[in-house]
């Protein structure tokens, strides 16, 4: 066992420079390459995360001028439909007011025609009654004539 001992003894000597060198390469990748790749790393992150934030802030920046613009887009639209309601209530009032005056119109045209005709027939029934008078004398002479003749 001793053999042994000393055998492990001599490897472990030998492998000390190679551990060493091992350690020492590890600082120095660590500090050399590591780090540095580290930095570049991070500095990709920041640039990528701050695109991907500008980009978030682009976005809800769009989304609020959006729905201003809808916001303005449905007042605007609001604004028409009351121009085009009381355009239509003016037009509905016009309408009841030229139909009022045609109503008008037309009962004074009936009343005149009504008054005309009340006339009319006033002189139809004067002249009918000098009408049968003149026919019942001729109708008398007509007759005495005969019960004469």
């Amino acid at each position: 066992m001793g053999d042994t001992i000393h055998a492990l003894s001599g490897i472990l000597l030998k492998a000390i420079p190679t551990f060493l060198i091992v350690i020492f390469l590890h600082f120095y990748l660590k500090v050399i390459f590591y780090k540095p790749l580290e930095q570049v790393r991070r500095k990709r992150y920041e640039a990528t995360e701050g695109a991907r934030k500008r980009a978030e802030e682009s976005i809800e920046r769009a989304a609020a001028r959006t729905a201003e613009y809808e916001a303005a887009l449905r007042s605007a639209k609001g604004a028409v439909y009351q121009a085009q309601e009381t355009l239509h209530r003016e037009l509905q009032e016009q309408q009841a007011a030229e139909l009022l005056a045609a109503r008008h119109e037309a009962d004074a045209v009936v009343r005149d025609a009504k008054t005309g005709l009340a006339r009319e027939i006033e002189a139809t029934r004067v002249s009918l009654a000098r009408e049968s008078e003149v026919l019942a004398n001729q109708i008398v002479d007509h007759i005495l004539r005969r019960s004469a003749a």
